[in-house]
């Protein structure tokens, strides 16, 4: 028994480095670690761009502004809101309503939103603070952003 034991031991422990020497993938287009990775195409950039200014994500961004509002108010987070969630529902409203606009959200603790960047046309920059005090916690707007049209 006494070398039965070590022998035991021993073999599950090659057994083992043996099973974990190789560094197999998890399905067949797992792509190569080794490997650098490549930029995407135009037209996967192009695809991806439609995609986030289409009208379904504009309506998949405000179901989940009022998804998150309805757990607010269930949890009883509608009295104090974090900063962070509240720039977050901000930006995802600015987003899904001025598709093309390059913005920033930085929320205060008082509930000061603070937008910054730039958008293509002065109704986009008049719709920033409607937009924003839509979202419940916004006490106040601050828009720094400016009209700079698309270059291209």
């Amino acid at each position: 028994m006494q070398k039965l034991t070590p022998f035991l031991i021993s073999s599950l422990l090659i057994f083992g480095v043996a099973a974990c020497d190789n560094a197999s993938k998890t399905t067949v287009s797992a792509p190569d670690p080794n490997e650098a990775p490549t930029a995407p195409s135009v037209e996967t950039t192009q695809a991806a761009q439609q995609d986030a200014q289409s009208e379904v994500r504009r309506r998949q961004l405000n179901s989940d502004i009022r998804a998150r509002e309805q757990r607010n108010n269930t949890t009883g987070g509608d009295t104090q809101r974090a900063t962070d969630d509240l720039a977050s529902e901000v930006r995802s409203k600015l987003e899904a309503n001025i598709p093309k606009g390059q913005l920033t959200v930085k929320a205060a603790e008082d509930g000061t939103v603070t937008v910054a960047g730039t958008v293509n046309n002065q109704q986009e920059l008049a719709k920033i603070e409607r937009l924003a005090k839509e979202i419940k916690g916004v006490k106040a707007v601050v828009v720094t952003a400016t009209v700079a049209p698309p270059t291209r």
